[in-house]
């Protein structure tokens, strides 16, 4: 990470072009284990939290696991409950649009995250997403503050644009936790053209509904993504017993697992229920018990462990 973090830091005279993107991308995406593109997965974008807990020891253990992962308490299934209104501190009685404080709010932090990149971003749309624009918030949700931006404007390759661009909102949201009543907003970059699927989307640049949420399509099946979940968190468990004795097989492992996590979101959201999916609530279970971030240091940690060498 660290390698990635070095390019955001880098003068403008080393990456104020498109080339300087290119030269120092390609650079970092062709070392380490993982090369070949962004170590970040589209179905990834959702970064893990530690919301409501002191470290990272606290997240919640499937039901009959031998290993608990131990969460103090489990997620409530009413925060998956449909909400009669659209958050009120957000949404205005005026047909329901986006306050204009917080809308000028939004617009000041987009604006600061684009000009921190030193480099010619011009946004076709800024957009506010997720079940805060739905009736599915709760006190869990995040402010889904996404940046549509042309990619072909900044070079020709998108997928090295995309690279950057996932590297420097990562490190935007590591370094802030900026927090507008109480939900804290996590920036996003999407390509103009690209497919965001969500029953929830509102231009905050045209003042208007993309695509506006309707009650009536609400759904939740917290029973079905409960087992999901539980079913991941019992594999997660059995790697991470014997994943330090075997690295080799406890990478590979872990792989699968991400893969099938990560199938499964894609799924749900391809599906008619969309974000309501019991496939996408039983990613957001995950996410929220942060069972996303312990796969993940397993498998730096498998690695590690693996390219290691014992003084004999």
């Amino acid at each position: 990470m660290d390698k990635w973090f070095k390019l955001l830091r880098e003068d403008r005279a080393s990456r104020g072009s498109p080339e300087g993107i290119r030269r120092a991308m390609g650079a970092l995406l062709d070392k380490g284990p993982q090369t070949g593109g962004s170590p970040y997965k589209e179905d990834d974008d959702e970064k893990p939290r530690l919301k409501g807990k002191e470290n990272r020891n606290q997240v919640s253990s499937p039901p009959g696991t031998a290993t608990p992962v131990g969460l103090e308490e489990e997620v409530e299934s009413d925060s998956f409950e449909k909400q009669p209104t659209l958050e009120p501190q957000f949404w205005g009685e005026k047909e329901g649009l986006l306050t204009d404080k917080i809308s000028r709010r939004l617009k000041r932090i987009a604006q600061d995250f684009a000009d921190g990149l030193e480099l010619p971003v011009e946004m076709v749309d800024l957009r506010f997403t997720g079940s805060l624009a739905n009736y599915n918030w709760s006190k869990y949700s995040d402010i889904d503050l996404h940046l549509v931006v042309d990619f072909s404007k900044l070079d020709v390759d998108t997928e090295i644009v995309k690279s950057f661009f996932d590297a420097s909102r990562m490190r935007w949201n590591e370094l802030h936790a900026i927090k507008i009543y109480g939900y804290e907003v996590e920036v996003y970059v999407e390509n103009v053209g690209d497919v965001h699927r969500s029953s929830g989307i509102y231009s905050i640049m045209n003042d208007k509904w993309v695509v506006e949420p309707d009650p009536a399509d609400v759904h939740f099946d917290f029973a079905v993504a409960r087992a999901k979940s539980d079913d991941i968190l019992t594999q997660i468990n059995m790697i991470e017993k014997f994943v330090k004795k075997k690295p080799r097989s406890g990478l590979a492992a872990i792989e699968r697992l991400k893969g099938k996590i990560r199938s499964m979101r894609r799924a749900g959201l391809h599906s008619p229920e969309r974000e309501f999916s019991a496939e996408n609530i039983a990613f957001k279970i995950l996410r929220r018990e942060d069972a996303l971030q312990k796969l993940s240091d397993l498998k730096s940690g498998a690695y590690d462990d693996m390219m290691s060498m014992e003084r004999t």
